[in-house]
């Protein structure tokens, strides 16, 4: 079980240090000490320009905790709008709530397509290649990296329609069977609702 129950996650473009900041511990906290993929941490030169997503635990509207994060960045000139996304990661104990790493995706894609993206890739750890797929991707590639197998893999941006407020995102509700310790009178939330703000 989860150390904390939310009743929804907001999913969005980092805005505050204080989501930057958990954002980077949480990559440290799934790539160096769990995977032990990096050591000390796994901050890269790519990190100077990508823009950070993150999947913040919430009460209300209230931003707790984040949760998961992933990153975007475009490659090449402007014009060639050509992005790539990487650093998925969500805590441990929140893997199986909510669906916080599919819907991190999506607004990386939606998001990167409001600002005009051509094409979309990502190496994906093979792990997590039938979720992408399962989320409209395509396999290119078959290698490895880091010592773990990866795969190459591009989005189908006819699946993904622009989000044009990443910085509002997207709000995901606690699925009933995620909050059946709580209290009887809040038991009566929204099931596995997920709102999006700006997506044309």
């Amino acid at each position: 079980m989860p150390t904390q129950t939310y009743a929804e996650f907001t999913i969005k473009w980092v805005t505050l240090p204080w989501e930057a900041e958990q954002a980077y511990e949480l990559r440290r906290k799934v790539f160096c000490a769990e995977q032990g993929i990096f050591t000390a941490t796994d901050v890269d030169a790519t990190d100077a320009r990508a823009q950070l997503l993150v999947a913040i635990g919430s009460w209300g509207g209230w931003h707790d905790r984040v949760v998961g994060t992933v990153r975007i960045h475009r490659e090449g000139s402007d014009r060639d709008n050509i992005w790539y996304g990487s650093r998925l990661a969500v805590d441990p104990d929140y893997r199986k709530v909510g669906q916080l790493g599919s819907t991190l995706i999506k607004l990386a894609v939606s998001s990167a397509k409001g600002l005009g993206c051509e094409k979309f890739f990502a190496h994906v750890q093979s792990q997590n290649e039938k979720l992408f797929q399962r989320l409209h991707w395509t396999t290119l590639d078959q290698m490895e990296i880091r010592g773990r197998p990866h795969v190459f893999m591009q989005a189908d941006l006819q699946q993904y329609p622009p989000c044009l407020d990443p910085r509002s995102g997207f709000v995901i509700h606690a699925r009933q069977s995620e909050i059946s310790d709580w209290p009887n009178y809040m038991l009566d939330q929204p099931k596995a609702i997920m709102t999006r703000a700006e997506v044309v």
